[in-house]
């Protein structure tokens, strides 16, 4: 079973052709997690996603607090 974690980086690889629907499930995706999961996510997505969607990724992340 794959943790939720795993499942959003999956959902994340399959919208990735679309920029609004990447942020839309990005942004879910930030709601769910608990601060250690956003702060594993946000290294993958730059590493996966950083050239495609910089400016997302940043929008997206600059609002999340890691305490």
């Amino acid at each position: 079973m794959l943790s939720m974690l795993e499942y959003i980086k999956t959902i994340l690889q399959k919208v990735s052709f679309d920029k609004n629907l990447f942020d839309k499930e990005l942004t879910k995706a930030i709601k769910m997690l608990i601060p250690k999961e956003v702060k594993q996510l946000k290294r993958w997505c730059y590493i996966q996603f950083g050239k495609m969607y910089r400016a997302v990724l940043n929008r997206r992340f600059a609002r999340v607090r890691f305490t």
